[in-house]
Parts: C-alpha cells; sequence; structure tokens
C-alpha cells in the first residue's frame, strides 16, 4: 500500500473530488471533480542524484541536516524539478547538497520505490577536486572509501543498494546498470 496524502480538492476549481473510476473508460480510481469533470493523477515522484567519486574509488556522501533521517549518509540527491532533465537534475543536487564538481557519467542505478510513490535514479559521477562547500541541506560532506562507509548510519535503503552494487562494480572491473525494486 502506498503512503500519501490523498487529493482533497479540484485543482481546476477548488471543489471537493471523489474518488471513481473515470468515466473515460480508466480502470483505476481517480479523484474526480464532481464539478468540472477533471481528472486529478497522481505519480511517483522522480529523486535524482549521483555517485561521486574519486578516480581512486572513494565516494562522496553527505551528512544530512535535513528530516527525514536528520544525522544519517547519504549519496546527494533530492527530487527533480520541472523543466530539468534527471542528469541535470542530479548535477543540481550535487552542488546543492555538496559544492561538488563533477564530470557526468551514465546512469547507474535505477531504484523504483513504489511503496512511498517514488522512482530513484542515480548517475555515475567523477569528482574533479576534493574540496567541497556544502550547503544548507548538509551537514558534512566527505569522502569514502569502501571499507570505510558507515554502512549503519546510511540515510536510506536505495542509498545502500546503490553503494553496494557500485563498489561491487568497480572490483569486477566494469560498471552496468542496475533495475532495483525496493519493496
Amino acid at each position: 500500500m502506498t503512503f500519501r496524502s490523498p487529493i482533497q480538492h479540484c485543482r481546476a476549481c477548488g471543489t471537493a473530488v471523489v474518488y471513481r473510476l473515470p468515466d473515460d473508460g480508466d480502470t483505476k480510481q481517480r479523484a474526480v471533480c464532481p464539478a468540472c469533470n477533471t481528472v486529478h493523477y497522481e505519480n511517483p515522484l522522480n529523486v535524482v542524484g549521483t555517485v561521486p567519486a574519486m578516480p581512486d574509488g572513494r565516494v562522496l556522501l553527505c551528512k544530512r541536516n535535513i528530516e527525514p533521517r536528520w544525522g544519517k549518509w547519504t549519496l546527494p540527491a533530492g527530487f527533480m524539478e520541472l523543466d530539468e532533465t534527471t542528469a541535470q537534475g542530479a548535477a543540481r543536487e550535487t552542488d546543492e547538497e555538496a559544492g561538488a564538481q563533477i564530470e557526468m557519467g551514465p546512469l547507474f542505478s535505477l531504484l523504483n520505490v513504489p511503496r512511498v510513490g517514488q522512482v530513484h535514479l542515480f548517475y555515475r559521477a567523477t569528482l574533479l577536486s576534493d574540496r567541497f562547500n556544502p550547503g544548507h541541506e548538509t551537514i558534512e560532506a566527505k569522502l569514502f572509501a569502501e571499507e570505510e562507509v558507515p554502512w549503519d548510519e546510511l540515510a536510506f535503503r536505495t542509498v545502500k543498494e546503490t553503494l553496494a552494487a557500485y563498489f561491487a562494480d568497480r572490483r569486477a572491473g566494469g560498471f552496468g546498470l542496475h533495475c532495483i525494486d525496493i519493496e
């Protein structure tokens, strides 16, 4: 079951919506406005970020200065904005959270998290410097070798799965694309 706040009012006219099957043949209950017949669709949110790494394999993690999971470590990531691509959003989040200079690489992991209505996309990125200027959402930005990663202090399972895949691929000598479903 998805955790969400149900739509209560029509975004077009403000009338209280009802959840029912739309009259257009849709097979899923939607928030429908009884006054203007607007159907409101609810879609997953995209979370975009990077696995920023030095050529020696150390990765950049950010200690969160916001909830949820304040004080836990994460890869730089956040919600994609309108008018940007997933890669642009990932680069923006890396700059905002870590102040890191990167060269964007290919898509590395795609993680479906249907329980919370999210899709997480992480790109590999090469760090161009080991100097960081964290934004207000980050307490500290720090490089970690695989054996130094605070695995029990990671903020999200999507980050843990992505890091595990990154280090496994690095040991194997080649990177792939990882598609993972988080239940």
